[in-house]
């Protein structure tokens, strides 16, 4: 993109727009996987919806590329594209809670935790994922599962509309109503159907949960695996739980003679009657996941103590 170009885009936008000679254009490039190393000729940084409909029309009148982010936290890094045009939507965060018709409108810049932040107050949340800097966009358009998901599904069968941009600039409202072709699309689709400038999600009543985080040694992977995949379909739909290998952090709620090590896990939520939390995870901690008949022994699996959260 050449100076006159980029200029150009600056006077259009209402939004600031940061090429590669300003000082904050190595900060803006950065995102949550540090192995992704692009150089976007620009970052568009969209005020509202009008900025992005103004973004895509300048964008492809001059042929450019264009990737879009959302929360930055795409692990292939498809929200940078090099030598093009990144659309970013963080100005357009917000979440407005209607806790009578139980729904929240969020702008397609929102994390996750804005989400969470706004939705618990009015003791009311919907299924999302389980890091709080997610995008709510990239999340929902891939699909998006978490923890409550077992008990409401996944975050794009709990979207109820979607105000999109396309690619000829133009605006519309995708819900069961209006463009319902659309909404089936972006219900999963992935990201090329058009900008989401704002979701309107369906909440539900959830209000305190159960956790708990079950290790074992990380020898015992195959076992484990093995395991979670016959007791996961059977549990109640109360019951959520993720596979991971990670090495134990040094710190509460994991005992010390444990820290550092290699462990395979399961981190676990509980949805319902907390006065039955206990008797959901019995059959998760004892006897746990027997061993194959290469093993000669199985450990008893460390259950970290069940708490709420």
């Amino acid at each position: 993109m050449d100076t006159g170009t980029l200029e150009a885009m600056r006077t259009t936008l209402r939004g600031p727009v940061i090429g590669p000679q300003d000082a904050e254009y190595d900060r803006t490039r950065q995102v949550y996987n540090a192995m992704i190393d692009r150089h976007p000729a620009a970052f568009v940084s969209c005020a509202d919806a009008a900025d992005v409909m103004a973004a895509v029309t300048f964008i492809r009148d001059n042929g450019l590329e264009l990737a879009v982010r959302g929360g930055g936290h795409s692990g292939p890094g498809l929200c940078l594209v090099d030598d093009g045009v990144t659309i970013d939507l963080s100005p357009m965060a917000g979440v407005r809670v209607d806790p009578v018709a139980r729904t929240a409108q969020v702008g397609g810049g929102s994390h996750l935790g804005d989400l969470d932040h706004a939705t618990h107050a009015f003791g009311l949340a919907t299924p999302t994922g389980i890091i709080s800097m997610t995008g709510v966009g990239g999340l929902t358009l891939g699909g998006g599962h978490g923890y409550l998901t077992r008990r409401y599904g996944l975050t794009a069968d709990n979207m109820l509309s979607a105000d999109v941009v396309l690619a000829d600039g133009s605006f519309v409202t995708a819900s069961e109503a209006e463009h319902p072709d659309l909404l089936w699309a972006l219900r999963g689709g992935g990201g090329n159907f058009g900008i989401v400038t704002s979701f309107t999600y369906r909440l539900h009543p959830v209000d305190t949960v159960g956790v708990a985080i079950t290790v074992w040694p990380v020898d015992r992977t195959r076992d484990v695996l093995t395991w979670y995949r016959e007791f996961l379909p059977q549990a109640p739909d109360d019951v959520y739980g993720f596979f991971a290998l990670f090495a134990i952090p040094p710190g509460p709620p994991f005992p010390e003679e444990i820290h550092g090590q290699k462990m395979c896990g399961v981190v676990w939520c509980h949805t319902g009657d907390l006065d039955h939390f206990e008797e959901a995870f019995t059959s998760v901690r004892e006897p746990g996941p027997r061993p194959s008949t290469s093993r000669n022994r199985c450990p008893t699996p460390r259950c970290r103590a069940c708490s709420t959260s």
